[in-house]
């Protein structure tokens, strides 16, 4: 008997290697692909929390839980109420802090586009005299490095915030909280990238004289801006409003522009603001990183719940941070690769690892989890609109509910996935997809490229059995 007539009239279901569904298809057969892995990745202590986690009485707990952490995300109504210098409006920030992406970490574990723009950063605030002093400062122990998150603030990339930058402020009107993060320099070679020459600085210091009291006026004027109405139309318009932004930066400065010109900054000024906003459309990204921040912090903290409420990531390490485990508790695994298009004259090779707050966007909803709403991001970051549209309903497997305040116009107007269960992700396998920018490995040169990326399963498998030790022995 031919291998044609032994698979004729076979409809197969293939599970496992991909590979064995195109054989299968190749002898004149139906077959599809079933993408499936074993709950908690095969590992006996994994499977064994996830099974103490899946006891009744627990599960009900949990479930209550999730579901007032993730009403509390969509309850959330951050406003952007100002903008003012870390050391005056940032929790615990001194003239000695430097604060950075991702969970803590050393100077000396710090990769070089951290190391870069640590020492950009204490050269611009006049701790150091140039970058080679800078270097002996960071290291001498006179510096305290401490996570954004840790501090109610987020940055991008690198993340490095220092005294005099000035910072988003932005107010959850529904809970209370705030949220922090510093301005945008734009893209390419800056500070948040790892660069550091003296176009950074100087850069730097305009925004200290110029942009950032320019922005504090017109805010004290326009009183506040309602962001997640902003969110809600940028992501209507086009954007993802992680990596793609154009939609959500014309409504900022929409909305800003009126209060500008009220302010009493001389005309000049007033047009240098603007056209460094038009350089760029990255000018609201780290925007919407405190938009997500604010309303994630809102959901920590509650007892037994499993939603995730901080992913972020060093450029060593990614770190996430659960509501049920209140407080600081970090789950950390190895920093991934970016994969996705170069710029020229760059190779795979030249890039840093995974780093930035930025994937607060992923873990509040839009981000990676929201490319279906802006397929030209597939430009930048790579891969096809097809793919784009897939990370968007794959990462409703993973998540508790969808988000009505911010929707998705191609997914017939469908809630973007909000509330990541540490549970789903080690059940399914599937882990939380984010966009993002590369940075040079080496300090001084910035950005290179963009792409996808996904944390560790460290982190979740962690988390989950942490979790299943706290709570799964409570009464």
């Amino acid at each position: 008997m031919s291998i044609e007539k032994l698979f004729k009239g076979i409809n197969a279901i293939n599970v496992g290697i991909e590979m064995f569904k195109d054989d299968v298809v190749r002898q004149g057969a139906a077959a599809v692909h079933l993408d499936w892995r074993p709950p908690g990745g095969g590992k006996p202590a994994v499977i064994a929390a996830l099974d103490a986690l899946a006891d009744p009485v627990l599960a009900r707990r949990i479930e209550a839980a999730n579901a007032d952490a993730v009403r509390r995300i969509l309850q959330a109504h951050p406003v952007l109420v100002g903008f003012g210098r870390a050391i005056d409006v940032v929790p615990g920030m001194t003239k000695t802090t430097i604060l950075h992406a991702g969970p803590p970490i050393t100077w000396e574990r710090m990769n070089g586009a951290m190391k870069g723009a640590v020492t950009g950063a204490l050269v611009f605030e006049g701790l150091a005299r140039d970058i080679e002093h800078a270097k002996e400062v960071a290291a001498s122990g006179a510096i305290t490095f401490s996570p954004c998150h840790e501090h109610d603030c987020v940055g991008s990339m690198a993340g490095v915030t220092s005294a005099s930058m000035y910072m988003h402020i932005v107010k959850n009107k529904t809970h209370g909280n705030v949220a922090f993060t510093n301005l945008s320099e734009q893209m390419a070679k800056i500070l948040r990238m790892g660069a550091n020459d003296e176009s950074v600085i100087a850069r730097l210091n305009w925004m200290r004289d110029v942009l950032g009291p320019m922005l504090a006026a017109a805010m004290k004027r326009a009183g506040e801006i309602d962001l997640r109405l902003l969110l809600s139309q940028a992501l209507h318009m086009g954007d993802e409003c992680h990596n793609r932004n154009q939609a959500g930066t014309c409504l900022l400065i929409q909305a800003l522009t009126p209060h500008i010109l009220e302010t009493d900054f001389p005309v000049e000024q007033k047009r240098q603001v603007f056209d460094f906003v038009a350089s760029s459309d990255y000018f609201s990204g780290p925007t919407w990183m405190a938009l997500c921040k604010c309303a994630l912090d809102a959901a920590h903290g509650v007892p037994y719940s499993t939603i995730v409420t901080t992913m972020c990531r060093n450029g060593v390490e990614f770190g996430i941070r659960v509501s049920g485990m209140a407080g600081h508790t970090w789950f950390t695994g190895p920093a991934q690769k970016v994969i996705g298009p170069l710029f020229a004259g760059y190779k795979p090779e030249d890039s840093g690892l995974d780093i930035g707050d930025s994937a607060i966007t992923e873990t509040y909803g839009i981000g990676g989890f929201a490319m279906a709403a802006a397929p030209a991001i597939v430009a930048l970051v790579g891969g096809t609109i097809d793919e784009a549209v897939g990370f968007s309903i794959k990462m409703g497997e993973i998540t508790t509910t969808e988000n009505p305040n911010v929707t998705i116009p191609l997914l017939s107007f469908k809630g973007v996935a909000t509330g990541i269960d540490i549970r789903k992700v080690m059940q399914s396998g599937i882990l939380p997809v984010i966009n993002t920018a590369i940075a040079h490995k080496e300090p001084g040169i910035g950005m290179i490229g963009a792409g996808i990326t996904y944390p560790p399963t460290d982190c979740f498998e962690k988390a989950v059995v942490a979790f299943a030790q706290k709570f799964g022995t409570a009464d």
